[in-house]
């Protein structure tokens, strides 16, 4: 009885390109071997054709940064194609703790003095006051119980989405993602004043305005409610 052969690559055409669908059970050597088989084979009359992008999926293998080069470079030999990514299920324990860290809120409850520069990799709750010649900077947002009078950094790997918050809104600097916004001309009096945010708008710019706005603007915020 003949047995049906397993395939280790699968190549789908898509509009944007190719996806080739990797078998994550055999092994490396048998899966590059049948990658550059088929690649040859499926693209041999095709040498007048135009630029494709391929996207690679090797659902539940881990491959080290050697391997995806490896991968890359075999795909770079045919004509033409261009890897645009290359998507696994399985991450290491330390790439696992860096998506932890940028998604986590950081909670720290004291005063950030002049001088002083408190970092976090995800959000900030800052109980307490950023004085002025301080500065507070997180990888996503920052909210802050008390008064911002130092300069505040909020998305500072290149988030654009990110806020900052704070009961009293008295900046020497806000920074959100590049962008910057400069101190205000005049000092706000502190007394009575509500909550505010700045965010990012559509014209690039940083906008200050009441909290009430983010719960427009963010709709993501609300994850801090617990789930509910």
């Amino acid at each position: 009885m003949n047995l049906k052969k397993v395939q280790n690559v699968m190549i789908k055409g898509t509009k944007d390109g190719l996806t080739l669908h990797l078998d994550d059970s055999c092994s490396y050597h048998e899966l590059m071997k049948e990658l550059d088989d088929k690649l040859s084979a499926s693209l041999r009359s095709q040498d007048d054709r135009p630029l494709i992008t391929v996207k690679v999926k090797v659902g539940n293998r881990y491959l080290s940064e050697d391997q995806k080069e490896e991968i890359r470079s075999l795909i770079r030999q045919k004509k033409n194609l261009v890897v645009e990514t290359i998507e696994s299920n399985v991450i290491t324990v330390d790439e696992a703790e860096k998506i932890k860290g940028k998604s986590e809120i950081v909670t720290v409850s004291r005063i950030i003095r002049s001088g002083q520069v408190l970092e976090v990799d995800g959000d900030l709750l800052l109980i307490g006051d950023v004085n002025p010649g301080a500065t507070v900077m997180a990888g996503g947002n920052i909210f802050i119980m008390g008064s911002l009078r130092g300069i505040a950094h909020a998305g500072f790997r290149g988030d654009e989405t990110a806020v900052i918050v704070a009961s009293h809104m008295n900046p020497s600097q806000l920074r959100i993602s590049q962008y910057i916004n400069r101190a205000p001309e005049h000092v706000k009096d502190d007394v009575g004043r509500e909550m505010e945010c700045a965010y990012i708008d559509d014209n690039n710019q940083i906008i200050v305005d009441r909290l009430q706005v983010l719960m427009r603007l963010r709709p993501n915020l609300t994850r801090f409610e617990g789930g509910r």
